[in-house]
Protein backbone atom coordinates (compact mmCIF):
# COMPACT_ATOMS: atom_id res chain seq x y z
CA UNK A 1 0.00 0.00 0.00
CA UNK A 2 1.43 3.37 -0.97
CA UNK A 3 1.94 6.05 1.63
CA UNK A 4 -0.88 8.56 1.75
CA UNK A 5 0.11 11.92 0.27
CA UNK A 6 -0.29 15.21 2.11
CA UNK A 7 -3.16 17.48 1.09
CA UNK A 8 -0.66 19.93 -0.33
CA UNK A 9 0.90 17.33 -2.59
CA UNK A 10 -2.45 15.89 -3.58
CA UNK A 11 -3.37 19.32 -4.89
CA UNK A 12 -0.25 19.34 -6.99
CA UNK A 13 -0.86 15.89 -8.38
CA UNK A 14 -4.61 15.96 -8.88
CA UNK A 15 -4.34 16.69 -12.58
CA UNK A 16 -1.82 13.99 -13.44
CA UNK A 17 -1.51 13.53 -17.17
CA UNK A 18 -1.68 10.03 -18.61
CA UNK A 19 1.27 9.35 -20.84
CA UNK A 20 2.07 6.44 -23.11
CA UNK A 21 5.20 4.58 -24.05
CA UNK A 22 6.57 2.57 -26.91
CA UNK A 23 7.92 3.93 -30.12
CA UNK A 24 7.82 2.83 -33.70
CA UNK A 25 9.60 2.56 -36.95
CA UNK A 26 8.97 0.96 -40.28
CA UNK A 27 10.61 -0.53 -43.29
CA UNK A 28 10.02 -0.02 -46.96
CA UNK A 29 8.05 -2.71 -48.71
CA UNK A 30 8.09 -3.97 -52.26
CA UNK A 31 7.40 -1.24 -54.81
CA UNK A 32 5.62 -1.39 -58.14
CA UNK A 33 6.00 1.83 -60.11
CA UNK A 34 2.89 3.36 -61.70
CA UNK A 35 2.05 6.80 -63.03
CA UNK A 36 -0.88 8.89 -61.86
CA UNK A 37 -2.16 12.43 -62.19
CA UNK A 38 -1.59 14.64 -59.15
CA UNK A 39 -4.23 16.78 -57.51
CA UNK A 40 -2.60 19.68 -59.26
CA UNK A 41 -2.98 18.08 -62.66
CA UNK A 42 0.68 17.05 -63.12
CA UNK A 43 2.28 13.65 -63.40
CA UNK A 44 3.49 11.85 -60.30
CA UNK A 45 5.12 8.51 -59.69
CA UNK A 46 3.20 6.41 -57.20
CA UNK A 47 4.17 3.10 -55.65
CA UNK A 48 2.34 0.36 -53.86
CA UNK A 49 4.03 0.25 -50.45
CA UNK A 50 3.61 -2.27 -47.70
CA UNK A 51 0.32 -1.53 -46.03
CA UNK A 52 -1.20 0.25 -49.03
CA UNK A 53 -4.93 -0.22 -49.42
CA UNK A 54 -5.63 0.87 -53.01
CA UNK A 55 -4.00 1.46 -56.38
CA UNK A 56 -2.88 4.97 -57.35
CA UNK A 57 -5.12 4.98 -60.42
CA UNK A 58 -8.26 4.92 -58.26
CA UNK A 59 -7.77 8.40 -56.83
CA UNK A 60 -10.02 11.29 -57.83
CA UNK A 61 -8.49 14.52 -59.10
CA UNK A 62 -9.63 17.44 -56.90
CA UNK A 63 -7.25 20.02 -58.34
CA UNK A 64 -10.27 22.11 -59.45
CA UNK A 65 -11.78 21.88 -55.98
CA UNK A 66 -14.08 19.43 -54.25
CA UNK A 67 -17.56 19.07 -55.78
CA UNK A 68 -19.09 19.60 -52.34
CA UNK A 69 -17.67 21.44 -49.37
CA UNK A 70 -15.29 19.41 -47.22
CA UNK A 71 -14.64 20.41 -43.61
CA UNK A 72 -11.40 19.36 -41.96
CA UNK A 73 -10.62 19.89 -38.29
CA UNK A 74 -6.99 20.89 -37.76
CA UNK A 75 -5.41 20.87 -34.27
CA UNK A 76 -3.45 23.87 -33.05
CA UNK A 77 -1.80 24.28 -29.67
CA UNK A 78 -3.37 26.81 -27.34
CA UNK A 79 -0.44 28.11 -25.30
CA UNK A 80 -2.37 30.80 -23.47
CA UNK A 81 -0.70 33.69 -25.28
CA UNK A 82 -2.38 36.87 -24.07
CA UNK A 83 -4.59 38.45 -26.72
CA UNK A 84 -4.17 35.55 -29.15
CA UNK A 85 -7.01 33.34 -30.36
CA UNK A 86 -5.28 30.26 -31.83
CA UNK A 87 -8.40 29.17 -33.73
CA UNK A 88 -9.39 32.53 -35.22
CA UNK A 89 -6.81 35.11 -36.22
CA UNK A 90 -5.22 36.79 -39.23
CA UNK A 91 -3.36 33.64 -40.26
CA UNK A 92 -6.21 31.16 -39.90
CA UNK A 93 -8.28 33.51 -42.07
CA UNK A 94 -5.42 33.81 -44.57
CA UNK A 95 -5.12 30.02 -44.78
CA UNK A 96 -8.86 29.72 -45.35
CA UNK A 97 -8.75 32.31 -48.12
CA UNK A 98 -5.62 31.05 -49.86
CA UNK A 99 -6.19 27.31 -49.56
CA UNK A 100 -9.68 26.57 -48.28
CA UNK A 101 -11.68 28.81 -50.57
CA UNK A 102 -9.67 27.70 -53.60
CA UNK A 103 -10.49 24.02 -53.09
CA UNK A 104 -13.92 24.31 -51.41
CA UNK A 105 -12.52 23.23 -48.07
CA UNK A 106 -13.51 24.67 -44.70
CA UNK A 107 -10.70 24.58 -42.16
CA UNK A 108 -11.89 24.40 -38.59
CA UNK A 109 -8.99 24.94 -36.18
CA UNK A 110 -9.37 23.14 -32.86
CA UNK A 111 -7.42 24.49 -29.88
CA UNK A 112 -5.46 21.90 -27.88
CA UNK A 113 -4.23 23.04 -24.48
CA UNK A 114 -0.44 22.65 -24.66
CA UNK A 115 -0.04 21.76 -20.99
CA UNK A 116 -2.94 19.29 -20.94
CA UNK A 117 -2.86 18.09 -24.52
CA UNK A 118 -3.01 14.38 -23.72
CA UNK A 119 -6.07 14.85 -21.53
CA UNK A 120 -7.70 17.03 -24.20
CA UNK A 121 -7.03 14.53 -26.94
CA UNK A 122 -8.09 11.49 -24.92
CA UNK A 123 -11.37 13.16 -24.00
CA UNK A 124 -12.06 14.14 -27.60
CA UNK A 125 -11.13 10.68 -28.86
CA UNK A 126 -13.48 9.10 -26.34
CA UNK A 127 -16.26 11.52 -27.35
CA UNK A 128 -15.66 10.92 -31.07
CA UNK A 129 -14.96 14.58 -31.86
CA UNK A 130 -11.16 14.67 -32.13
CA UNK A 131 -9.52 16.68 -34.94
CA UNK A 132 -8.96 14.95 -38.28
CA UNK A 133 -5.21 15.13 -37.62
CA UNK A 134 -4.13 13.59 -34.33
CA UNK A 135 -0.64 14.71 -33.41
CA UNK A 136 2.02 14.72 -30.72
CA UNK A 137 5.67 15.69 -30.59
CA UNK A 138 6.68 12.35 -29.04
CA UNK A 139 6.28 9.02 -30.80
CA UNK A 140 5.30 7.02 -27.68
CA UNK A 141 2.21 9.14 -27.09
CA UNK A 142 1.25 8.96 -30.75
CA UNK A 143 1.45 5.18 -30.40
CA UNK A 144 -0.89 5.43 -27.42
CA UNK A 145 -3.45 7.42 -29.40
CA UNK A 146 -3.34 4.75 -32.08
CA UNK A 147 -3.85 2.14 -29.37
CA UNK A 148 -7.14 3.86 -28.55
CA UNK A 149 -8.33 3.07 -32.08
CA UNK A 150 -8.05 6.75 -33.00
CA UNK A 151 -6.06 6.41 -36.24
CA UNK A 152 -6.64 4.77 -39.60
CA UNK A 153 -4.19 2.91 -41.79
CA UNK A 154 -2.56 5.08 -44.44
CA UNK A 155 -2.02 4.50 -48.14
CA UNK A 156 1.32 5.97 -49.15
CA UNK A 157 0.27 6.04 -52.81
CA UNK A 158 -2.58 8.34 -51.81
CA UNK A 159 -0.26 10.71 -49.95
CA UNK A 160 2.09 10.87 -52.92
CA UNK A 161 -0.80 11.46 -55.34
CA UNK A 162 -2.42 14.35 -53.46
CA UNK A 163 0.75 15.78 -51.87
CA UNK A 164 3.68 15.20 -54.26
CA UNK A 165 5.85 18.05 -52.93
CA UNK A 166 5.24 17.04 -49.31
CA UNK A 167 5.90 13.38 -50.12
CA UNK A 168 9.05 14.24 -52.02
CA UNK A 169 10.50 15.74 -48.84
CA UNK A 170 9.03 13.41 -46.22
CA UNK A 171 8.30 10.18 -48.08
CA UNK A 172 11.48 8.41 -47.01
CA UNK A 173 10.88 9.42 -43.40
CA UNK A 174 7.29 8.15 -43.54
CA UNK A 175 8.41 4.82 -45.01
CA UNK A 176 11.18 4.36 -42.45
CA UNK A 177 9.46 5.49 -39.26
CA UNK A 178 5.74 5.51 -40.01
CA UNK A 179 4.91 1.82 -39.61
CA UNK A 180 3.49 0.34 -36.45
CA UNK A 181 2.86 -3.38 -36.18
CA UNK A 182 3.35 -3.68 -39.94
CA UNK A 183 0.82 -0.99 -40.90
CA UNK A 184 1.43 2.50 -42.31
CA UNK A 185 0.16 4.64 -39.45
CA UNK A 186 2.12 7.88 -39.07
CA UNK A 187 3.23 10.80 -41.20
CA UNK A 188 5.59 13.55 -40.12
CA UNK A 189 6.85 17.09 -40.24
CA UNK A 190 10.44 17.51 -41.31
CA UNK A 191 13.11 18.31 -38.76
CA UNK A 192 16.44 20.04 -39.15
CA UNK A 193 17.04 19.99 -35.43
CA UNK A 194 18.36 22.92 -33.45
CA UNK A 195 18.93 22.90 -29.72
CA UNK A 196 20.03 26.44 -28.97
CA UNK A 197 16.42 27.61 -28.85
CA UNK A 198 16.09 25.92 -25.44
CA UNK A 199 17.98 28.05 -22.95
CA UNK A 200 18.80 27.87 -19.26
CA UNK A 201 18.46 31.43 -17.96
CA UNK A 202 20.28 32.44 -14.79
CA UNK A 203 20.15 35.71 -12.87
CA UNK A 204 23.44 37.36 -13.84
CA UNK A 205 22.89 40.22 -11.39
CA UNK A 206 22.64 37.67 -8.58
CA UNK A 207 25.89 36.08 -9.74
CA UNK A 208 27.49 39.52 -9.69
CA UNK A 209 26.20 40.21 -6.18
CA UNK A 210 27.88 37.10 -4.79
CA UNK A 211 30.99 37.54 -6.94
CA UNK A 212 30.73 34.21 -8.78
CA UNK A 213 31.04 33.06 -12.38
CA UNK A 214 28.41 31.10 -14.28
CA UNK A 215 28.56 27.43 -13.19
CA UNK A 216 29.82 24.71 -15.54
CA UNK A 217 29.11 21.64 -13.36
CA UNK A 218 26.31 20.62 -11.01
CA UNK A 219 28.65 21.06 -8.06
CA UNK A 220 29.44 24.63 -9.16
CA UNK A 221 25.71 25.27 -9.62
CA UNK A 222 25.04 24.10 -6.08
CA UNK A 223 27.82 26.36 -4.80
CA UNK A 224 26.21 29.32 -6.55
CA UNK A 225 22.83 28.45 -5.02
CA UNK A 226 24.38 28.20 -1.57
CA UNK A 227 25.86 31.69 -2.01
CA UNK A 228 22.47 33.00 -3.13
CA UNK A 229 20.85 31.48 -0.07
CA UNK A 230 23.39 33.09 2.24
CA UNK A 231 22.83 36.45 0.52
CA UNK A 232 19.05 36.08 0.82
CA UNK A 233 18.48 36.24 -2.95
CA UNK A 234 16.56 33.11 -3.94
CA UNK A 235 16.79 29.44 -4.91
CA UNK A 236 17.12 27.28 -8.00
CA UNK A 237 13.87 26.89 -9.91
CA UNK A 238 12.34 23.61 -11.02
CA UNK A 239 8.99 22.00 -11.79
CA UNK A 240 7.01 18.79 -11.29
CA UNK A 241 8.14 16.14 -13.76
CA UNK A 242 5.11 14.19 -14.95
CA UNK A 243 5.83 13.50 -18.63
CA UNK A 244 8.57 13.56 -21.26
CA UNK A 245 11.07 11.94 -18.93
CA UNK A 246 14.50 13.29 -19.79
CA UNK A 247 15.52 14.40 -16.29
CA UNK A 248 18.02 11.54 -16.03
CA UNK A 249 20.18 12.37 -19.06
CA UNK A 250 22.78 14.50 -17.20
CA UNK A 251 23.17 11.61 -14.70
CA UNK A 252 23.78 8.79 -17.19
CA UNK A 253 27.51 8.82 -16.46
CA UNK A 254 30.60 9.00 -18.64
CA UNK A 255 30.47 5.65 -20.46
CA UNK A 256 26.87 4.41 -20.61
CA UNK A 257 25.97 0.82 -21.43
CA UNK A 258 24.13 0.77 -24.77
CA UNK A 259 21.84 -2.04 -23.66
CA UNK A 260 20.79 -0.03 -20.61
CA UNK A 261 20.09 2.99 -22.78
CA UNK A 262 17.84 0.93 -25.05
CA UNK A 263 16.04 -0.59 -22.08
CA UNK A 264 15.52 2.43 -19.84
CA UNK A 265 15.32 5.55 -22.00
CA UNK A 266 11.60 6.18 -22.35
CA UNK A 267 9.77 9.48 -22.66
CA UNK A 268 6.54 8.19 -21.18
CA UNK A 269 7.55 5.94 -18.27
CA UNK A 270 10.06 7.20 -15.73
CA UNK A 271 13.00 4.76 -15.34
CA UNK A 272 12.78 4.77 -11.56
CA UNK A 273 14.89 1.64 -11.04
CA UNK A 274 17.82 2.82 -13.19
CA UNK A 275 21.00 4.04 -11.48
CA UNK A 276 20.78 7.33 -13.40
CA UNK A 277 17.47 8.05 -11.67
CA UNK A 278 18.86 7.19 -8.27
CA UNK A 279 21.78 9.57 -8.82
CA UNK A 280 19.32 12.28 -9.86
CA UNK A 281 17.22 11.73 -6.74
CA UNK A 282 20.25 11.83 -4.45
CA UNK A 283 21.31 15.16 -5.95
CA UNK A 284 17.83 16.66 -5.73
CA UNK A 285 17.44 15.45 -2.13
CA UNK A 286 20.73 17.07 -1.19
CA UNK A 287 19.73 20.37 -2.82
CA UNK A 288 16.31 20.32 -1.14
CA UNK A 289 17.70 19.64 2.31
CA UNK A 290 20.36 22.33 1.90
CA UNK A 291 17.61 24.84 1.08
CA UNK A 292 18.98 25.76 -2.34
CA UNK A 293 16.15 24.17 -4.36
CA UNK A 294 12.72 25.79 -4.54
CA UNK A 295 11.02 24.06 -1.57
CA UNK A 296 7.70 23.93 -3.41
CA UNK A 297 9.00 23.04 -6.88
CA UNK A 298 6.44 20.23 -7.16
CA UNK A 299 3.60 22.76 -7.12
CA UNK A 300 4.85 24.08 -10.47
CA UNK A 301 2.81 21.71 -12.59
CA UNK A 302 3.48 23.56 -15.83
CA UNK A 303 5.92 25.95 -17.46
CA UNK A 304 3.81 28.99 -16.62
CA UNK A 305 4.15 28.39 -12.87
CA UNK A 306 7.95 28.14 -13.02
CA UNK A 307 8.05 31.21 -15.24
CA UNK A 308 5.94 33.11 -12.70
CA UNK A 309 8.41 32.23 -9.93
CA UNK A 310 11.31 33.46 -12.05
CA UNK A 311 9.61 36.68 -13.10
CA UNK A 312 8.66 37.39 -9.49
CA UNK A 313 12.29 36.99 -8.38
CA UNK A 314 11.68 33.94 -6.20
CA UNK A 315 14.06 31.72 -8.15
CA UNK A 316 17.19 32.53 -10.12
CA UNK A 317 17.00 29.95 -12.93
CA UNK A 318 14.44 29.22 -15.62
CA UNK A 319 14.67 26.90 -18.65
CA UNK A 320 12.43 27.44 -21.66
CA UNK A 321 12.15 27.76 -25.44
CA UNK A 322 13.17 31.31 -26.22
CA UNK A 323 11.59 33.50 -28.91
CA UNK A 324 12.15 37.12 -29.88
CA UNK A 325 8.72 38.13 -28.63
CA UNK A 326 8.94 36.34 -25.27
CA UNK A 327 7.82 38.42 -22.32
CA UNK A 328 9.96 36.62 -19.74
CA UNK A 329 12.75 39.18 -19.63
CA UNK A 330 10.55 42.24 -20.00
CA UNK A 331 8.25 41.01 -17.21
CA UNK A 332 11.24 40.27 -14.98
CA UNK A 333 12.66 43.76 -15.51
CA UNK A 334 9.24 45.31 -14.93
CA UNK A 335 9.35 43.76 -11.46
CA UNK A 336 13.05 44.44 -10.93
CA UNK A 337 14.62 47.06 -13.23
CA UNK A 338 18.08 46.01 -12.08
CA UNK A 339 17.62 42.39 -13.08
CA UNK A 340 20.08 40.96 -15.61
CA UNK A 341 20.06 37.52 -17.21
CA UNK A 342 22.53 35.30 -19.01
CA UNK A 343 22.50 31.78 -20.41
CA UNK A 344 23.99 28.90 -18.46
CA UNK A 345 25.75 25.96 -20.12
CA UNK A 346 23.90 22.60 -20.09
CA UNK A 347 27.09 21.25 -18.54
CA UNK A 348 25.98 22.88 -15.30
CA UNK A 349 23.23 20.25 -14.96
CA UNK A 350 25.64 17.28 -15.03
CA UNK A 351 27.58 16.27 -11.90
CA UNK A 352 31.26 15.48 -11.91
CA UNK A 353 31.89 12.07 -13.45
CA UNK A 354 29.02 12.40 -15.91
CA UNK A 355 28.88 13.88 -19.38
CA UNK A 356 26.23 16.44 -20.39
CA UNK A 357 24.08 13.94 -22.25
CA UNK A 358 20.80 15.23 -23.65
CA UNK A 359 17.75 13.98 -25.51
CA UNK A 360 18.55 14.07 -29.21
CA UNK A 361 15.58 14.50 -31.48
CA UNK A 362 14.79 11.77 -34.00
CA UNK A 363 14.96 12.83 -37.69
CA UNK A 364 11.36 14.00 -37.79
CA UNK A 365 9.25 16.64 -36.11
CA UNK A 366 5.55 16.36 -35.33
CA UNK A 367 4.20 12.79 -35.38
CA UNK A 368 0.74 12.64 -36.93
CA UNK A 369 -2.04 10.22 -37.78
CA UNK A 370 -5.38 10.56 -39.56
CA UNK A 371 -8.47 10.26 -37.36
CA UNK A 372 -10.14 6.89 -37.89
CA UNK A 373 -13.42 8.72 -38.55
CA UNK A 374 -12.06 10.91 -41.38
CA UNK A 375 -13.63 10.27 -44.80
CA UNK A 376 -11.81 9.71 -48.08
CA UNK A 377 -12.40 13.30 -49.13
CA UNK A 378 -11.33 14.69 -45.77
CA UNK A 379 -8.15 12.67 -46.00
CA UNK A 380 -7.50 13.92 -49.54
CA UNK A 381 -8.10 17.49 -48.37
CA UNK A 382 -5.55 17.05 -45.57
CA UNK A 383 -2.88 15.78 -47.98
CA UNK A 384 -3.61 18.70 -50.33
CA UNK A 385 -3.40 21.09 -47.37
CA UNK A 386 0.03 19.77 -46.36
CA UNK A 387 1.21 20.02 -49.96
CA UNK A 388 -0.01 23.63 -50.13
CA UNK A 389 1.65 24.57 -46.84
CA UNK A 390 5.03 23.08 -47.74
CA UNK A 391 5.29 25.27 -50.84
CA UNK A 392 8.17 27.67 -50.06
CA UNK A 393 6.18 30.87 -50.52
CA UNK A 394 3.33 29.72 -48.27
CA UNK A 395 5.61 28.35 -45.57
CA UNK A 396 7.70 31.52 -45.60
CA UNK A 397 4.58 33.66 -45.20
CA UNK A 398 3.36 31.63 -42.23
CA UNK A 399 6.79 31.86 -40.61
CA UNK A 400 7.40 35.56 -41.21
CA UNK A 401 4.23 37.40 -42.17
CA UNK A 402 4.04 40.14 -44.81
CA UNK A 403 7.18 41.60 -46.32
CA UNK A 404 7.45 45.31 -45.61
CA UNK A 405 4.98 44.97 -42.74
CA UNK A 406 6.13 42.18 -40.43
CA UNK A 407 9.67 42.02 -41.78
CA UNK A 408 12.18 43.28 -44.32
CA UNK A 409 14.60 41.18 -46.32
CA UNK A 410 18.28 41.91 -45.79
CA UNK A 411 21.03 41.51 -48.37
CA UNK A 412 21.32 37.77 -47.56
CA UNK A 413 17.63 37.13 -48.13
CA UNK A 414 16.94 36.69 -44.41
CA UNK A 415 13.70 38.00 -42.99
CA UNK A 416 14.42 40.68 -40.38
CA UNK A 417 11.40 41.16 -38.09
CA UNK A 418 10.14 44.71 -37.56
CA UNK A 419 10.82 45.45 -33.87
CA UNK A 420 7.76 45.51 -31.60
CA UNK A 421 5.35 45.07 -34.52
CA UNK A 422 1.81 44.86 -33.15
CA UNK A 423 -0.38 45.18 -36.24
CA UNK A 424 -3.15 42.89 -37.44
CA UNK A 425 -0.69 40.43 -39.03
CA UNK A 426 1.38 40.06 -35.84
CA UNK A 427 2.69 36.52 -35.50
CA UNK A 428 1.92 34.45 -32.41
CA UNK A 429 4.47 34.52 -29.60
CA UNK A 430 6.31 31.52 -31.03
CA UNK A 431 6.45 32.84 -34.59
CA UNK A 432 3.31 31.00 -35.72
CA UNK A 433 5.02 27.66 -35.29
CA UNK A 434 1.84 25.98 -34.12
CA UNK A 435 0.49 26.32 -37.66
CA UNK A 436 3.49 25.42 -39.80
CA UNK A 437 4.69 22.66 -37.45
CA UNK A 438 2.57 20.31 -39.55
CA UNK A 439 5.28 20.30 -42.22
CA UNK A 440 8.45 21.64 -40.58
CA UNK A 441 9.93 21.79 -37.11
CA UNK A 442 12.18 24.80 -37.69
CA UNK A 443 12.57 27.47 -40.33
CA UNK A 444 15.27 26.40 -42.77
CA UNK A 445 17.24 28.55 -45.23
CA UNK A 446 19.24 25.53 -46.40
CA UNK A 447 22.55 26.59 -44.82
CA UNK A 448 23.62 26.31 -41.16
CA UNK A 449 25.28 29.73 -41.02
CA UNK A 450 22.34 31.39 -42.69
CA UNK A 451 19.92 29.48 -40.47
CA UNK A 452 21.69 30.71 -37.36
CA UNK A 453 21.62 34.31 -38.56
CA UNK A 454 17.91 33.97 -39.26
CA UNK A 455 17.19 32.21 -35.97
CA UNK A 456 19.14 34.86 -34.11
CA UNK A 457 16.58 37.38 -35.31
CA UNK A 458 13.52 35.25 -34.49
CA UNK A 459 14.77 33.81 -31.20
CA UNK A 460 16.57 36.68 -29.49
CA UNK A 461 14.63 39.54 -27.89
CA UNK A 462 15.97 42.90 -29.07
CA UNK A 463 19.19 43.67 -27.21
CA UNK A 464 19.60 40.08 -26.01
CA UNK A 465 21.20 38.50 -29.06
CA UNK A 466 24.09 37.31 -26.89
CA UNK A 467 21.74 34.89 -25.11
CA UNK A 468 21.12 32.95 -28.31
CA UNK A 469 24.75 33.28 -29.38
CA UNK A 470 25.88 31.76 -26.09
CA UNK A 471 23.31 28.97 -26.34
CA UNK A 472 24.56 28.24 -29.86
CA UNK A 473 28.16 28.07 -28.64
CA UNK A 474 27.22 25.78 -25.75
CA UNK A 475 25.35 23.54 -28.16
CA UNK A 476 28.52 23.09 -30.19
CA UNK A 477 30.41 22.11 -27.04
CA UNK A 478 28.05 19.25 -26.13
CA UNK A 479 26.96 18.17 -29.62
CA UNK A 480 28.57 14.74 -29.31
CA UNK A 481 26.51 13.85 -26.25
CA UNK A 482 23.08 13.60 -27.87
CA UNK A 483 21.26 10.28 -27.43
CA UNK A 484 18.21 9.23 -29.45
CA UNK A 485 15.79 6.97 -27.58
CA UNK A 486 15.16 3.59 -29.21
CA UNK A 487 12.31 3.60 -31.71
CA UNK A 488 10.44 0.31 -31.51
CA UNK A 489 8.62 -1.22 -34.47
CA UNK A 490 5.96 -2.85 -32.33
CA UNK A 491 3.63 -1.67 -29.62
CA UNK A 492 4.69 -2.24 -26.03
CA UNK A 493 1.43 -3.53 -24.60
CA UNK A 494 2.54 -3.45 -20.97
CA UNK A 495 3.22 0.27 -21.24
CA UNK A 496 -0.32 0.95 -22.45
CA UNK A 497 -1.67 -1.13 -19.59
CA UNK A 498 0.39 0.26 -16.72
CA UNK A 499 1.51 3.76 -17.69
CA UNK A 500 -1.27 5.59 -15.84
CA UNK A 501 -0.59 3.86 -12.52
CA UNK A 502 3.16 4.22 -12.95
CA UNK A 503 2.83 7.92 -13.74
CA UNK A 504 0.88 8.48 -10.51
CA UNK A 505 3.36 6.38 -8.52
CA UNK A 506 6.36 8.18 -9.99
CA UNK A 507 5.03 11.59 -9.06
CA UNK A 508 4.35 10.59 -5.49
CA UNK A 509 7.51 8.57 -5.07
CA UNK A 510 10.02 11.00 -6.52
CA UNK A 511 8.68 14.05 -4.69
CA UNK A 512 8.71 12.10 -1.43
CA UNK A 513 12.30 11.01 -2.03
CA UNK A 514 13.44 14.51 -2.93
CA UNK A 515 11.81 16.06 0.14
CA UNK A 516 12.58 13.38 2.75
CA UNK A 517 15.47 13.46 5.21
CA UNK A 518 18.77 12.29 3.67
CA UNK A 519 19.02 9.32 6.00
CA UNK A 520 15.58 8.08 4.84
CA UNK A 521 16.31 8.13 1.13
CA UNK A 522 17.99 4.75 0.66
CA UNK A 523 15.22 2.75 2.34
CA UNK A 524 12.51 4.70 0.54
CA UNK A 525 14.19 4.16 -2.81
CA UNK A 526 14.43 0.41 -2.33
CA UNK A 527 10.79 0.13 -1.23
CA UNK A 528 9.47 2.32 -4.02
CA UNK A 529 11.47 0.48 -6.68
CA UNK A 530 9.97 -2.83 -5.55
CA UNK A 531 6.45 -1.42 -5.64
CA UNK A 532 7.10 0.15 -9.04
CA UNK A 533 8.35 -3.13 -10.48
CA UNK A 534 5.50 -5.11 -8.92
CA UNK A 535 2.91 -2.76 -10.39
CA UNK A 536 3.86 -3.19 -14.02
CA UNK A 537 7.31 -1.76 -14.61
CA UNK A 538 8.93 -5.21 -14.58
CA UNK A 539 6.54 -6.32 -17.31
CA UNK A 540 7.44 -3.25 -19.37
CA UNK A 541 11.15 -3.99 -18.99
CA UNK A 542 10.62 -7.64 -19.92
CA UNK A 543 8.61 -6.75 -23.01
CA UNK A 544 11.14 -4.14 -24.13
CA UNK A 545 14.01 -6.58 -23.58
CA UNK A 546 12.26 -9.14 -25.77
CA UNK A 547 11.91 -6.57 -28.55
CA UNK A 548 15.54 -5.55 -28.17
CA UNK A 549 16.67 -9.19 -28.33
CA UNK A 550 14.57 -9.69 -31.49
CA UNK A 551 16.00 -6.54 -33.08
CA UNK A 552 12.56 -4.91 -33.33
CA UNK A 553 13.82 -1.37 -32.88
CA UNK A 554 15.96 1.25 -34.56
CA UNK A 555 19.05 2.10 -32.57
Amino acid sequence: MRRAMTCKRLAAFGAAVIMAAGAVTGCGGKKEETTATTAGGGAATASTEAGGVSEAGSFTDYSAGFPENVTIKIPVYDRGFEGWDPANNYYTKWIQKEFGDKYNVTLNYVGINRQNEVTDYMQMIAAGNAPDIIFHYDMPQAVNYNGEGAMQELNLDEIQYYAPAYYDKLGDTIKKYGQLDGKNTFFFAGRNAIYYNYVHLIRQDWLNKVGMEKPTTREELDAVMAAWKEAGLGTRGDYLINKSYTYEYPFIGSDPDKNELALYLDLNVAPLTWQATKDYLVTMNKEFNEGILDPEFYLNTDDAAWKADFVAGNVGTYSFYIAANTDVISSLKANDPNAEVSVMSPKALAPAGSQPYYYEYPPYGMVMGINSTASDMQRAAIWMFLDWMIQPENLFFLQNGMEGVNYTLNEEGIAVPVPDFAGESKLSNNNNKDYWCLVAEVADYGDETKNFKANLKTLAPAGYEQLVQNAYDYDKEIKEYGIISPIFTKSIEATNEYKADLTAMWQEFYVDMVTCKPEELEAKYDAYCKEYLDNGYQEILDEKQALIDAGDYIK
